[in-house]
């Protein structure tokens, strides 16, 4: 038997570069240093390596149609799948959705084999993956792996930081307030552990007193109990919620307890849910654009089928919504 001819990613790894770096300096496409494509045509040259043209043929015939891997498609996940389809289509491509049960290794290898079928052009997964388990032959349609969902389908990554959290807790700090509150959410979410910490590591940078973290589950009632349960000498306050549901219930508290918002209390929430600006007081809170992280994810798989470096994102997937819980605000 003869040996195995050398792939592309095994001149990537002998270069010490990125595979699109090879594909860039074998084809004389994008841009690289002239340093880095010499470098790179020697370690191709010195290996033996020789392109597999009846697999770049075979790949290079359109299909016009891209796969894209996730789990049910509700909520959020169904969001960043419109996002992404719309990208797709505004280029041409039909789009084929997978949802694929099972563990990681499960869904790398159906991914696998979607990027070898040769029926799609590319492959997007929202859903965790082996990312050793894809370095795929030349024959094989790209593969963009998003770090958007954990193995539970629970928010991860970028889509879980919780930073812009000290955004509201400074303005909050700079409109007076001394005292807050936290009403968290279930300590198995990535996305609830990053707003508990922020919020502790803000009250403490900024000197203010803290009442503590309570709650721990995703509803309303957590919310309403956490008011209920504080002393009467608790106001003037402000409850930063973990999420929506958490402070509708925050709300609801306080019209038990007969104390105002946004005079007595504050709150916040995060999801920016669709009754948030329909509450009374309506709701200020932190929106997470779920459909542009699909039309990003997208455009970074396309820029992967076109051999193109994927452009840089110039704005952020979150903002706050400013609304009457949080009262008036000093402007800036």
């Amino acid at each position: 038997m003869s040996a195995r001819q050398p792939t592309s990613h095994d001149v990537a790894r002998a270069a010490g570069v990125s595979q699109s770096t090879v594909s860039y300096a074998l084809s004389g496409k994008g841009t690289i240093a002239p340093r880095t494509r010499e470098h790179v045509l020697a370690v191709a040259a010195s290996m033996g390596y020789r392109p597999n043209l009846a697999a770049r043929s075979m790949r290079t015939q359109r299909s016009g149609r891209l796969a894209v891997v996730t789990g049910a498609t509700v909520d959020n996940r169904l969001r960043m799948l419109t996002g992404a389809t719309e990208v797709a289509g505004e280029a041409g491509y039909a789009v084929d959705t997978h949802s694929v049960d099972g563990t990681a290794e499960d869904r790398t290898e159906r991914v696998a084999d979607l990027a070898r079928g040769g029926q799609v052009e590319g492959v997007l997964t929202f859903l965790p993956v082996v990312p050793a388990a894809l370095r795929l032959d030349d024959d094989a349609a790209p593969v963009v792996a998003v770090a958007a969902f954990d193995e539970q389908l629970r928010t991860t990554g970028e889509l879980a930081d919780a930073s812009l959290l000290g955004t509201v807790i400074g303005a909050l700090v700079g409109a007076g307030h001394r005292r807050f509150l936290h009403v968290a959410g279930p300590e198995h979410f990535a996305s609830a552990r990053a707003r508990r910490d922020v919020y502790l590591a803000e009250v403490a940078r900024r000197g203010v007193e803290s009442l503590g973290v309570v709650g721990g589950v995703w509803s309303p009632a957590a919310g309403r109990e956490a008011v209920l349960a504080l002393p009467d000498d608790a106001r003037p306050l402000a409850v930063i919620a973990a999420n929506d549901h958490i402070a509708l219930g925050v709300l609801r508290g306080a019209a038990e307890r007969g104390w105002s918002l946004p005079g007595d209390l504050v709150a916040t929430g995060w999801d920016d849910a669709e009754f948030a600006a329909y509450t009374t007081p309506s709701l200020t809170t932190i929106s997470v654009d779920f459909r542009e992280a699909g039309r990003r994810a997208m455009r970074r798989l396309l820029a992967a089928v076109r051999g193109e470096e994927p452009a840089r994102p110039t704005t952020p997937l979150q903002h706050v919504v400013w609304r009457e819980s949080t009262g008036p605000l000093p402007a800036g």
